[in-house]
Order: C-alpha cells, then structure tokens, then sequence
C-alpha cells in the first residue's frame, strides 16, 4: 500500500514522493483533470534574468534534454500513465515552450487523445532577453486535451465568458508570472502563478473534482485547487519541493490567508466575481475520497 508523504487534515491536499510513472502504475483511482509541467528540456548551461540579476537557465538534472528519442520516449510514458488515471470526460493540460510542447502534442497525438486547444500564455513582466539578439521569450503554451476524440470534456463557457468582459475567452491569455506574496514558502524553479492554475482549474472542473499533478513541484496546481474548493494529488521526486508544498498548503488552512489569497488572484473583474462563484457552487456537492 501507498504511504503518503503528506496528507491534509481535510483529505483534500496529498502529496507522493517518487517517480510518477511508478507510483501511478500502483493506484486505482481516476481524476477528473490532470494539469502537467513537465521538463522542458531547457537547462543547457545558457543565462537569464530574474529579479533583476543574471542567472543560470539551469534547473537540474532532470531538466536535461537527453536527446529527440529518448525526449519523446519520456513524454509518451508519462502520457499514457495519465491517460489510464483520467475519468472518461476528463482533460488533461500540458505546459511547455517550444523546447517541449512539439514532442508533447506529438504523443498526445499517437496516444489518440484529442487536443482541444493550444493556449498561448502572455506574460505581462517577461524578464529581458540578455543577448539583445533574439526576441524577447514572453510566452509559454499550455495544451488543452482530452481522453479520446470520442469522450466528452467539461468546459465552463459562461463563467469564462463573464471573466472576459462577457465575450467568449480567447486562446491567449494575458497574465503575469508569479507575484512575491506566491513565493512565501520558498520557490520552485519552474513555478507557476496562482491566476494562471486558477483559470484552468475553474475552465474544466466542478467542486470537489479531483485534480493530478504528477510533475507537482511546489503545488501551484494544489493551492489553486484547494482554494477553489477541488481535491489534490502532487506527485514530485525532489523532498525539498514537496516540503514547499506542504507548507504552502499549511498557509492557507488559515482562513484570513485563504480569503486573502483569493481576493489577490488577478484575471477577474472584481474581487466579488471568483466570491460569487463559488457560492454558486456550493448548491452542488459529491466527492469521492482517496484511499492512502
């Protein structure tokens, strides 16, 4: 059996310690929305800035290209162990930049997934490009798919309507990277900001749904679905992360935080629209509780 390494009081936040693939292989559960970060393939000794000081592009070991098989090898891998963990009208969202997202789209598509969207996010605050002799990066793509091209997916329409000035949500997204109060517990190389987890998570999920992260790092994707009332599996294989995660997931037990939390997450039109929401949700409830 499974031992966590860390469980939440309310059974909504778990984190697993170890391989994704190995510890998917060992349960028997189906989510209802998996979000993956998976490597880039990005750390190839090059620089760049952030907060205003030169830095290193490099992340690890494990975000080391090991060449165009084995890249695509690894994709295919973990694709299909999330494939078998999804609920029929589950998605899945991937994100990446081109060092990554072809090989990805490539094994969603022999796995016979159904890509749906290939969201363009646009960063507000990029960092410079130092060289001064490419384009500045600002973007990151994250897809958008589901199990089969014959199952059906939930998507939010109306509620991603309203936040966009009730017109239909485009494919690109303007949001900022994350902002200093996100980094409170320490930060991930890799991390993602709350607004960007928040909108994907509301775009495909009811209350309660179940939501994967097998790359979880610091559980962006956890906070996110916690404070949006959804439960959460993190899977990463790097201890120190992990302990981020659990502490963030600590922070906002508390409830000032957690209201405060919510009121900060931009990509809304007031602080009373996300409010507002979720008290509608709260008319539906069901949930499904894990087994470790």
């Amino acid at each position: 059996m499974l031992t966590s390494f860390f469980k939440s009081e309310d059974r909504a936040f778990t984190l697993l310690k170890g391989d994704c693939i190995d510890l998917l292989n060992q349960i028997d559960f189906k989510f209802d929305m998996i979000f993956a970060d998976p490597p880039y393939f990005l750390s190839n000794d090059g620089i760049s800035v952030q907060s205003g000081k030169m830095v290193s592009v490099n992340k690890g070991e494990w975000d080391r290209s090991n060449g165009f098989e084995k890249d695509n090898q690894f994709n295919l891998n973990w694709l299909k162990a999330c494939k078998e963990h999804l609920t029929d009208n589950g998605t899945i969202w991937i994100s990446g930049t081109f060092h990554n997202i072809f090989s990805v789209a490539q094994m969603l598509t022999e796995l016979d997934y159904k890509i749906l969207n290939c969201i363009t996010w646009a960063k507000t605050n990029p960092p410079p490009n130092l060289s001064c002799r490419y384009f500045t990066h600002s973007t990151e793509f994250i897809i958008w798919a589901r199990k089969s091209k014959k199952s059906k997916h939930y998507y939010n329409y109306e509620l991603m309507k309203n936040i966009n000035g009730g017109k239909q949500m485009k494919d690109v997204w303007h949001l900022p990277a994350i902002a200093p109060w996100e980094k409170s517990c320490g930060k991930h190389p890799t991390q993602k900001p709350l607004a960007l987890l928040t909108r994907i998570i509301l775009a495909s999920t009811h209350k309660n749904d179940w939501i994967l992260d097998p790359f979880t790092g610091s559980s962006t994707t956890g906070v996110a679905a916690n404070l949006l009332n959804r439960k959460f599996l993190g899977i990463d294989s790097q201890e120190e992360y992990l302990h981020i995660s659990k502490n963030r997931k600590h922070e906002i037990e508390n409830i000032r935080t957690c209201e405060s939390y919510r009121k900060k997450l931009c990509g809304f039109e007031d602080e009373k629209q996300l409010y507002l929401f979720l008290v509608r949700e709260e008319e539906s409830e069901y949930g499904r509780e894990l087994n470790f």
